[in-house]
Formats: C-alpha cells, structure tokens, sequence
C-alpha cells in the first residue's frame, strides 16, 4: 500500500514540534523549540487533582464539561469581558486549545469555505482548515515599525483582500504565536468590522491571554455587536504551566455552541473528570500564581533577548506569549547557511534550526513551517523562553561560539 494517509492530511507530515523535540532528544540539545514549561505548575492544582481522584471523580465527565469548571470559566470570562456568558449553555470544555480549534472548524465550517488565517500560525489551524474540507485565505504577520517600536502586525489591504463571498471564518490569535504580537483594540476593530461585514464567525485562540508584557489583551468578544459570532477559546495548560493536562474550552453563543458540541461529542465526548475539577480550583484561586508567573517570564524574555541580540539575532520583543521571534540573516550568512540550504532544496531558516541542533546543542523552530507561503517567516527563528534560569543559561553558552561564526 503506498500511501494509505487520507489525501488533505498528506501535506502536513509529523508535526514540527514532535519532530525537533525528537532531534533535540537526539543530541542532547537544550530544547527552546517546543513551547512547554520545564517546570512544574502550581502545587496547590495538583494537590487539587489528587484530591479529586480521591473523592471519587474517576467516571465519565458530562461531555459539555463539569459544572464546577464551567461555571468557573464563564465567571472568569465574564469579569474579564463584561460580557454575560451562561455556562451551562455556552461554554464547552475540551481536550487542550488543540481539539477546541479542530471541534470548532468541524462543527461550524463546511467544506468549500474559506477560513482567513494570519500567517505564521500555530500547525493545527492549516490542518484542522483541510480536516473541514475548507480553503485557507492568509494574511502575512511582518515586521513593522509602529510607536513602541518594531513589532508584527497585518496589512490592513491584504486582509481586506483575503475576505470574499466565501468566507465562512476569520481565525485571530493574540496574542499570537509564533511572533508574541498583542493585537490592538484598533486591528481587532478592523477584523471585527470585515467579519461583520462578510457575515463571518471569528474564532479566537486566546491561550497566551495573561502573558501579556506590553499593551492590553482584548477579547474581540468584546467589541460591539462580536459576541454574537464570536466562539473564544482558551486553555489551562500555558497559564498554569500544566500543558500536558490538556484542559482547553470554547466559549460562544448557543447557536454556535452547537456546532462545536456537535463535533466535540465524537472527538473526544469528554474530557479528564479529575483534571476538570482540579483546573476550576485553578481558575478560582490562581490570580497570585499568574502574576507571579508573568514575572518570571519577564526576567525569561529579558534574559533570552540578551542572548540572543549578542550572538547576532534580530530581536524582535515580544509583547505577549513566551516566544521570540529573532531574525538569522546575520548568524545565518556567518555560518554559510545560504549555500547549504540551496543545495539541500531547504528553507533557510529549516538549515539553520537543524544546524543549531546538530553542532550547537540548541533546538528551536523554523516559522516557515507555519506558513502556506515559506518565505513569509523563513528569516527568522522562534525560542520558546518559558524555561528554568538554568535552561537559559545553559542555551546562552552555547550559542556563544555564533559570536565568532562558530558552530561546534
């Protein structure tokens, strides 16, 4: 049998972040590439978990999601958004952000629409858009100079492009991975307006919400006349460093919650009991653990920007999320990756990521992955700071050699 792999999930092989976990395993490399913490999260959460598993809340979930975690989550949605949110009717718990994107896409788009995406974007968004049979529409996130500095942000033209007739949903992160942009109240206004004006759904993949270092994080929920058809998502795992829990949801209007419930019962029907009733401990009583984690990220993204503008990256400071996105053109021409990436027909910045890997000892991410056009994000790389001091530390010494054009 030569290719028994359905042909709209061809395209997308392994996905990136197993793949350079597994090079970094591979040769013992400090791994900034895939975003999980290398710390454990709050102990009062796992206590939480260990004292549901112990007073018998072993069985199946309701599948929308236990009442206890609901409720929580509306409550905190609602305080944070002023907006008014029934938790039993419009908030669906699911296994981590991940599914609540691919529930969402299969129970609300058809196939044959188009979904707007900004590009780079987290891996699942293209995949879950062919597992819908839909068409992506993408709007490049680039540099650009703005008041604060250099930042990512989107052509307003080029986006305006991107909707038509067929456009069935605009999917909007912030703030953003992989470029740590925090969109602004005025660019989610200009989102919000063409949605409206197109009749599109907006899904919202909030799980960087509470890491914001500069500006404010805006639900586009929020905004006049969006909460209609806007279905917001989050997650446990990046705000409480507990990503392996996988605890996710989705919060929308009743006539959307439909859609994702209608897929969500037979992606995973329900999600950890346990898990649940631990994760609404969290959201109920973890405000100090969130400040004090943004506080450690601060020190983190300072720590791992210095690193990287000595040893010859572009950095670009991220306003939220734990990721830099850095520009290699410097390092990159130090190290004659231009040559080599021609001759292996590969991406710029793909050569330099395996080379960091193999005779450096770093592991990070090559963002041209996360685009349908490569050389929209191929001049940079991405570095996941939400890591120990020591982590760091380690990863800065030996990216010191690049200093000096050296690789081993």
């Amino acid at each position: 049998m030569s290719n028994a792999v359905a042909e709209r999930l061809r395209p997308f092989g392994t996905t990136i972040f197993a793949e350079m976990t597994r090079l970094a395993v591979e040769h013992d490399a400090v791994n900034l590439s895939q975003g999980f913490p290398d710390f454990d999260g709050p102990a009062f959460i796992r206590e939480a978990a260990k004292h549901a598993i112990d007073t018998g809340h072993n069985q199946y979930a309701r599948p929308a999601g236990e009442p206890a975690l609901v409720g929580a989550i509306a409550t905190s949605f609602s305080e944070r958004t002023g907006l008014a949110c029934d938790a039993m009717a419009e908030v669906t718990v699911t296994s981590g952000c991940t599914e609540a994107i691919a529930a969402t896409m299969l129970g609300l788009v058809n196939p044959g629409d188009e979904v707007v995406l900004f590009e780079p974007f987290y891996d699942s968004y293209r995949a879950c858009v062919a597992m819908a049979g839909a068409v992506p529409k993408t709007v490049a996130m680039r540099p650009a100079r703005g008041s604060g500095g250099m930042r990512y942000a989107f052509d307003e033209a080029e986006l305006r492009a991107a909707f038509g007739p067929k456009t069935r949903a605009v999917l909007v992160n912030t703030p953003h991975n992989p470029t740590g942009s925090v969109l602004t109240r005025e660019e989610l206004g200009v989102i919000a307006s063409l949605a409206t004006e197109h009749d599109a759904i907006v899904i919202a993949d909030e799980v960087y919400e509470h890491l914001v270092y500069e500006g404010e994080h805006v639900s586009i929920a929020a905004l006049p006349g969006m909460a209609e058809r806007t279905v917001t998502l989050s997650s446990l795992g990046k705000t409480f460093s507990l990503t392996g829990w996988k605890i996710g949801w989705a919060i929308a209007p009743p006539q959307l919650t439909a859609g994702v419930r209608a897929a969500h019962q037979f992606l995973t029907f329900a999600v950890s009991t346990p898990m649940q009733h631990a994760a609404a401990e969290a959201i109920m009583r973890g405000q100090a653990e969130i400040d004090a984690l943004l506080a450690r990220y601060r020190d983190a993204r300072s720590m791992l920007a210095e690193t990287l503008d000595r040893v010859g990256f572009d950095v670009i400071m991220p306003a939220g999320s734990y990721f830099i996105m850095a520009g290699h053109e410097r390092v990159s021409e130090r190290l004659g990756i231009a040559a080599h990436a021609e001759k292996m027909r590969q991406q710029h910045d793909v050569a330099l990521s395996l080379r960091l890997i193999r005779d450096v000892g770093v592991a990070t991410i090559p963002p041209s992955v996360f685009c349908v056009r490569p050389e929209v994000a191929s001049g940079s790389l991405r570095f996941a700071f939400c890591k120990k001091p020591e982590t760091l530390r380690e990863a800065a010494r030996r990216l010191e050699p690049l200093v000096r054009g050296g690789g081993s």
